[in-house]
């Protein structure tokens, strides 16, 4: 229960504070909280009239809709107090009416336009939607209630479709007259719809600056001001070096258009993910990705664990690709994601510097390690030639952040890319919930967040799930509360979502959280040795034999592991007797650069929990090699 005298022309900053004490009384309320308006904390009357008491109620209901939440009740009540021949109030005994009235916005008109406008008020009151028991002179004195309920996240469509179904069967006339437009399910934006790209290139590229300029909209003034917004701590804002992965929501209509991060509510604020996510028909996630040497293990435990559809590789217009382009080109390939070359910073460029870098570039795509066509984008046109042929093609785009120049070619291009990843086959699947980060929110306890690599799962009291493989190989019984997917609650997620489960945990048991865990709906068992076919890269000389250690990769999973056994495979049709392993001294298999063969590894440190089918990669300093899990050795559930 929360007591409002009266909310009149609030600045932002008031509305993100009432938008606050909203959430929390909402998440006190279990989901629902009931507003009293016209009443002071006392609880006596602060005789406003009815115009008041209204546009009380379309700041609260505004407010709500950014929280998930609907009106369900707005109830006005009159004739509790009234002037006496003094001109003094007087409180009335028994002469009270409530009346229940529509909820202002009802009729599922789009929220982004001025709502507090005259027009809007006077053909509200003039269409005959109000009940005529209801006085609406300035005289009479009035007090409101409001009910609020938070709705599931299947609900969340801000079209008039959806808005329609939540108790307002008033505006199904209204609604059909009306053409239908696609409807926006956050879900399917968020598993079927989106669009996962990696966001890789040198230190100097501008991969934070490009993403921060994509998903706002706005260009960037030429001193950072794009990637400040979207960095996350505060050395990387002073250094301007990117050290984390982070992931960031890109939007789009069905129409194509990017949606922008102006908030109409708080103008001096950006839009949050929950906002993007609920405008958005389609949704690109962005992954910023370390450029620096320094970082390197993150970025490839990003690319590894990513489950990337595509990869942004950033080239700096005014310099000549660097080695670490190079190895980013490679380990995208590597893992068979489809590249996009986009050239920054060409504001200012001289022409002989992008010719060489374009020419160096062209290069290292047509070298037989990475093996691709480059073809420029100069055209819409360009960009329709090239979907459906980028396994062999590297469509090349040329961009600057402060200009624009560029950068609608390459909304265009985000826009029209296909989704290769294809999760929704894999709903059938048991549940599989990949742990990246590891969180203890004060009043919710151990959460956890990543990617539902598999499966579906409703959360609640009753939704039984087992975290582990902890230190010694078992996995933990608990109780997965409930969910987030993009800041939203939902009491539902599926295979191709990234979400955030709460999990009921002792305090004991939270200790033995950490990254690379799963979520199961079943008891699974754990493994320290597992078969992988595997090719090593060609590059810098590399030799690998047995008890050869390396830093494995296994999507979110990554630990030290040993080579205990080594294999020559079965030669494959097409492929070159140099890809073979050779024998070296002592009759031992020895494994060089394009090598082909089975490997068993033993982890080094702790028990994991890997299947047959999983993608891998293997380093020591560089990326070594490449391959796919084959064989799990037998062992008996853990209970």
């Amino acid at each position: 229960m929360e007591y409002k005298r009266q909310l009149h022309n609030c600045s932002g900053e008031r509305l993100e504070k009432l938008k606050t004490q909203m959430s929390y009384r909402l998440d006190e309320g279990r989901g629902s909280c009931v507003y009293r308006i016209g009443v002071e904390d006392d609880g006596c009357h602060s005789l406003l009239d009815y115009k008041a008491c209204k546009e009380t109620a379309k700041t609260l209901e505004l407010l709500a809709r950014s929280l998930n939440a609907v009106v369900l009740e707005l109830k006005m009540i009159q004739g509790e107090v009234k002037k006496n021949d003094d001109g003094k109030p007087v409180k009335l005994d028994g002469t009270a009416e409530e009346v229940v009235v529509p909820s202002m916005f009802g009729n599922g008109k789009d929220l982004s336009q001025n709502d507090f406008d005259d027009e809007h008020e006077e053909k509200v009151e003039t269409d005959g939607n109000l009940p005529k028991e209801l006085k609406i002179d300035s005289g009479v004195y009035t007090r409101a209630e409001m009910t609020f309920q938070r709705i599931e996240t299947h609900l969340l469509d801000p079209s008039p479709v959806s808005l329609s179904k939540i108790g307002k069967e008033n505006a199904k006339a209204d609604i059909a007259s009306k053409p239908k437009e696609p409807a926006n399910s956050v879900a399917d934006a968020l598993s079927k719809r989106n669009i996962r790209v990696a966001v890789v290139g040198n230190v100097d590229a501008g991969k934070s600056t490009m993403i921060g300029t994509l998903t706002s909209s706005l260009l960037d003034d030429g001193r950072g001001s794009s990637r400040t917004s979207i960095m996350k701590h505060r050395h990387e804002i002073e250094s301007g070096r990117t050290s984390t992965s982070s992931t960031h929501l890109m939007g789009f209509r069905s129409t194509g258009e990017a949606i922008g991060a102006k908030d109409n509510v708080r103008v001096n604020r950006r839009k949050t993910e929950d906002e993007v996510a609920k405008e958005s028909y389609r949704v690109i996630s962005l992954m910023d990705l370390a450029g620096h040497e320094k970082y390197l293990k993150t970025t490839i435990h990003g690319v590894a664990s990513g489950m990337a559809d595509y990869a942004l590789i950033l080239v700096n217009s005014r310099h000549n690709p660097t080695h670490m382009t190079h190895h980013h080109l490679n380990l995208c390939v590597s893992f068979g994601i489809q590249v996009i070359i986009v050239f920054t910073k060409i504001d200012g460029c001289p022409d002989h510097a992008f010719k060489t870098s374009k020419s160096e570039v062209t290069k290292l795509l047509k070298a037989p390690d990475i093996g691709k066509m480059p073809f420029e984008i100069k055209s819409e046109q360009d960009i329709e030639k090239v979907m459906g042929k980028m396994n062999t093609l590297a469509p090349m785009i040329t961009t600057s952040c402060v200009t624009g120049q560029g950068m609608d070619l390459l909304q265009k291009m985000l826009f029209a890319l296909p989704k290769r990843r294809k999760h929704e086959k894999k709903v059938e699947r048991p549940f599989e919930f990949l742990v990246e980060d590891i969180f203890n929110v004060p009043g919710v306890g151990s959460v956890v967040s990543g990617f539902v690599n598999a499966g579906q799962l409703s959360v609640g009291s009753n939704a039984h799930v087992y975290v582990g493989p902890t230190d010694d190989g078992t996995f933990i019984k608990t109780v997965a509360k409930s969910a987030h997917i993009a800041r939203i609650s939902t009491n539902h997620v599926t295979c191709g979502q990234n979400a955030c489960l709460a999990l009921a945990l002792s305090k004991d048991l939270r200790k033995k959280l950490r990254r690379g865990m799963v979520v199961l709906k079943e008891s699974a068992s754990s493994t320290k040795e597992f078969e992988a076919e595997i090719c090593v890269l060609k590059g810098v000389g590399t030799t690998i034999r047995k008890s050869y250690q390396a830093y494995v990769h296994i999507l979110n999973v990554r630990q030290s592991a040993y080579a205990r056994k080594i294999e020559i495979v079965k030669a494959v049709p097409g492929i070159p007797s140099s890809h073979t392993a050779q024998y070296g001294e002592d009759n031992e298999v020895v494994l060089r650069p394009g090598s082909r063969a089975k490997v068993r590894f033993e982890f080094a440190q702790r028990p994991e929990y890997i299947r047959p089918g999983m993608r891998m990669l293997f380093r020591d300093g560089r990326v070594r090699g490449v391959g796919l899990v084959t064989a799990i050795p037998t062992v008996d559930p853990v209970r």
